[in-house]
């Protein structure tokens, strides 16, 4: 038997023992791995080829998926629900939270851990370079954002990239980019181009680059990055790594996760080149993250059996990212934020560098250089997760860059006027397109009083709600944490993401 058969059999072995220990059948990672004839070779870092009819779908740089109406103003690209009240006084009335309420599941913060760490795995859409703006208007006297009552502050917000060949007329509507792929494939891990993979290898042993104390490599080529190219930052497969130091801490958990399979799999076969293990141990990362996100991420989320069962490969599915899914659905995770990150030792205790509040956990690399992962990983999985439902700690809705009055951002205004600057469809319309019924009253929506009221004070008609909105104020689906609109569309997206993934 040859080393690279030898390889196949061996992790082909490995791989059967974790589908078998999760319950779950792979697809073509099974074959990818076995040695047998017909073996494919190794998925693209940037998705293509994937479908061998379709090689575009799920790949980087495709068009969000439109699977609900067009509302944009003019139905072609100017924002939508120009009638409705500013996205800040929307968010004022309906997202601010005054007291701390743990969700009623006891899921703790890996809830939303995981939940970013994969988002950035499926879905990015860059802004547009143009200088297109979608500013929100602040409503005069607001207390963080225009203390001195001027009436003229405005939170900035800078329009999505979009296939220029489209926003022509109503009947070719302007549509997104996703820049990144669609699959779940590591490539938060691994990148989504070319550049981005060749910087994060080492090229020998098949191993990724770190730095001191095994942490994720610093920038130091200058590559893209949210916060700017500087080397100060951290660099990982998806480019928004250091937007909170949770976030930093899982991916460089699973470097180092692909690492010790490149080192497991160079001690067993000496003969693989280093193209080789990397990939062999880039197939191994894919199938774990897999395993975890569908037998117990999303089962805590949905509720058991949301999903199907899965029965192969269907090569008519396109996994591509529903444009309502990004921009709306899975934001989910901005409502189970605490004010602050617990850090822990292994016995429970709080650790030397004690817990740090969430407003300084973002953008701030150094934080981890000088105190590692190992306590915000054991405080995430000790801390309950806030309710999922309409509300946002000020940390994330009332984020000042210094004294009232001197900017900052509101994440809560910002999902809903990026779900106005995509056109997405108002709560309503987007139920009828996945097929449940309108609701009539808002009192259908929550039965929650005080959320009614709330609704009510902003929205003139249960037809005029933003979709991110309303999916957070429905009641939750009996063993769910999420309501009935926002559970159907991420049951689509995950299913279609699976089903439409020939290397699963």
């Amino acid at each position: 038997m040859t080393p690279r058969n030898l390889i196949k059999l061996r992790a082909h072995r490995r791989l059967h023992k974790l589908a078998g220990a999760f319950q779950i059948e792979t697809c073509e990672q099974r074959m990818l791995l076995s040695g047998v004839q017909g073996f494919v070779g190794y998925a693209s870092i940037d998705g293509s080829g994937n479908n061998v009819n379709n090689t575009d779908w799920g790949s980087s740089g495709e068009q969000l998926l439109r699977l609900t109406s067009v509302e944009y103003g003019d139905g072609i690209s100017s924002l939508a629900g120009d009638l409705r009240a500013s996205a800040r006084e929307v968010s004022n009335a309906v997202a601010s939270q005054s007291e701390l309420t743990s969700n009623d599941r006891y899921l703790t913060d890996y809830i939303w851990i995981w939940g970013q760490f994969i988002d950035h795995d499926i879905d990015l859409t860059d802004g547009n370079t143009n200088g297109e703006t979608a500013n929100i208007q602040v409503p005069t006297g607001d207390p963080y954002f225009d203390p001195f009552g001027t009436g003229t502050q405005e939170i900035g917000l800078t329009r999505s990239d979009y296939d220029d060949t489209t926003g022509t007329d109503a009947s070719n509507p302007r549509q997104q980019i996703n820049s990144i792929t669609a699959f779940l494939d590591g490539s938060v891990v691994y990148g989504s181009d070319d550049v981005r993979a060749a910087e994060l290898r080492t090229f020998s042993g098949g191993k990724l680059k770190t730095s001191a104390g095994d942490l994720l490599p610093f920038n130091e080529a200058g590559l893209p990055n949210a916060g700017g190219t500087s080397s100060a930052l951290f660099l990982a497969g998806d480019v928004r790594a250091n937007e909170n130091i949770a976030l930093s801490s899982m991916q460089t958990l699973w470097v180092r996760e692909h690492n010790q399979q490149a080192e497991r799999i160079a001690r067993d076969n000496p003969l693989l080149s280093d193209e080789e293990i990397y990939q062999e141990a880039r197939a191994i990362v894919r199938a774990e993250l897999q395993a975890i996100t569908y037998n117990e991420f999303l089962p805590a989320l949905l509720g058991n059996g949301a999903i199907d069962a899965y029965s192969g490969y269907d090569s008519t599915v396109n996994p591509g990212i529903a444009n309502v899914f990004s921009t709306a659905a899975y934001r989910l995770g901005h409502s189970l934020l605490s004010p602050t990150l617990q850090r822990l030792n292994a016995d429970g205790t709080t650790a030397a560098e004690g817990n740090i509040e969430l407003r300084n956990a973002f953008f701030n690399p150094s934080e981890l250089a000088a105190t590692g992962i190992d306590s915000l990983l054991q405080g995430g999985a000790a801390q309950l997760a806030q309710e999922l439902d309409n509300q946002i700690v000020d940390d994330v809705r009332n984020f000042l860059f210094g004294p009232p009055g001197s900017g900052g951002f509101d994440l809560a205004s910002l999902n809903i006027q990026r779900g106005r600057d995509h056109g997405l469809a108002d709560y309503n319309q987007t139920r009828v397109d996945y097929g449940l019924a309108p609701v009539t009253s808002f009192e259908e929506i929550s039965s929650n009083p005080d959320v009614v009221a709330a609704l009510q004070s902003v929205y003139s008609s249960v037809d005029e709600i933003d979709v991110w909105v309303g999916m957070l104020a429905e009641d939750h689906v009996v063993g769910s944490s999420v309501g009935e609109l926002m559970r159907t569309v991420l049951v689509d997206q995950f299913t279609r993401m699976r089903d439409g993934d020939r290397y699963w």
